[in-house]
């Protein structure tokens, strides 16, 4: 069984000799990988690398620190092009916050924009994403960041879209 933004999704493999599937196969790529992405529509957005605006970081860093208390939460906005995953916005949508945690009212993003993920602070010095924010992940995007207390380059940790520990580098 694989679980798919919140769907149960049984797939089951089932012999088939024609040969555009075969071909679909045999491809570099683990074949389910590849129909998974196609599927999502993340097929052309594969990356080796995440480059984020330092301008960008230091906006996530004030931010948190003055949203304490409460937690905050933004969509990250880039691009991918030539296998780099380029982070160089942030996207504010309507919601609430508290100490408790924070909720984007994700179905009022305009669809012009190019998120490509999400940060959100953590009032607590503990960076790991809780059961709330993989459901997150897995529907929203390609990488997260969770900024820690006392807000600070070093109590950010970033994520792919399956909560596993991901790097990035500041431009």
């Amino acid at each position: 069984m694989i679980y798919l933004t919140g769907f149960l999704v049984r797939i089951r493999i089932i012999k088939l000799k024609h040969p555009l599937l075969i071909d679909f196969m045999k491809k570099k790529e683990n074949w389910m990988d590849r129909l998974i992405g196609s599927f999502l529509g993340n097929h052309d957005k594969k990356f080796q690398e995440i480059l984020i605006d330092r301008e960008v970081l230091g906006y996530i860093i004030q931010i948190a620190r003055e949203s304490h208390p409460f937690e905050f939460a933004a969509l990250l906005e880039g691009k991918v092009k030539n296998g780099v995953l380029k982070v160089d916005g942030l996207v504010f949508l309507p919601g609430e916050t508290s100490h408790q945690g924070a909720v984007m009212k994700t179905f009022m993003m305009p669809l012009t924009t190019d998120t490509v993920g999400s940060v959100h602070s953590h009032p607590i010095p503990n960076g790991e994403p809780s059961t709330a924010d993989l459901q997150f992940f897995a529907k929203n995007g390609l990488f997260h960041m969770i900024i820690a207390y006392p807000y600070a380059d070093d109590t950010i940790h970033a994520y792919d879209t399956f909560g596993e520990i991901t790097s990035y580098r500041l431009i």
